[in-house]
């Protein structure tokens, strides 16, 4: 017997092992239809599958949901914070500040009250401007007299810490010992504005400014005394103004104190 070849060999093998069987044409396209269906079926499921995952949305638990701050309100409340702090520091460095030497000036009109006024040099804006209850013309007599010494307190505060002295806006006033009401801080008008630029030149005197075009008013005529004074800082609850005389010799016939209790 010829010898078989080895494609001889392998179908004999699978067909001793597999039962084959020979399909009619129907039945082949009827595994086609079914195939074809099947594959159908398959990609019409892998397809919502799909769809599914796709609009799946994870969310987190309950418990553990947490909302993060927004970014840009915490950057506006730190923006305003900088902003206000910065207003603050550049407010408070453009007051008037007081060297060891200053000008002092006492102004009021005959039957008005007293105004006090300290400025670092005679064209600088009044680091300290009050008013007393003090009549001028009960001023004029004292001083008349001799030596005067008035005392301004105020109280102190909890509430007013970090305040310094000559920002204080109440003060009660002492003459010679003597209880004299009380004296308000004013803010520098136009009317103190136009006495203080009248006396610019003044480094020292007292007199009666000229009336106005209008005459003399109803209160009389403005009156004031004009000195350098030399300032003594205690404490940040006590200051001392000392009107210094010209020569030098003899103690200040004025003195001013101011101090927090």
């Amino acid at each position: 017997m010829a010898a078989k070849t080895l494609h001889d060999s392998s179908l004999s093998f699978s067909r001793r092992y597999f039962h084959w069987k020979k399909k009619s044409e129907d039945e082949e396209d009827d595994d086609q239809e079914i195939l074809n269906f099947s594959h159908l079926h398959f990609s019409e499921e892998s397809s919502e599958k799909e769809n599914h995952e796709e609009l799946r949305i994870p969310v987190a638990p309950a418990e553990t949901a947490v909302i993060p701050p927004k970014k840009h309100s915490l950057m506006s409340v730190s923006k305003l914070r900088s902003a206000l702090t910065v207003f603050g520091k550049s407010h408070r460095s453009h007051r008037p500040v007081l060297g060891r030497r200053v000008m002092g000036t006492l102004f009021g009109y005959r039957r008005g009250h007293v105004h006090l006024a300290f400025q670092d040099e005679p064209k600088s804006a009044p680091a300290f401007l009050i008013e007393l209850a003090t009549p001028t013309s009960v001023l004029v007599r004292e001083m008349a007299s001799g030596l005067v010494r008035i005392a301004l307190e105020t109280e102190k505060k909890a509430e007013k810490k970090g305040f310094k002295l000559l920002e204080e806006p109440l003060w009660r006033t002492y003459c010679n010992g003597k209880k004299c009401g009380f004296a308000m801080k004013r803010e520098c008008g136009g009317e103190e504005w136009k006495v203080l630029k009248a006396l610019e030149a003044i480094s020292m005197g007292a007199g009666v400014l000229p009336a106005s075009d209008d005459g003399v008013g109803a209160e009389g005529e403005l009156m004031y005394m004009r000195a350098k004074f030399e300032r003594v800082a205690g404490s940040k609850d006590s200051e001392a103004f000392y009107m210094m005389n010209p020569d030098g010799s003899g103690g200040p016939e004025l003195s001013i104190y101011l101090l927090r209790v």
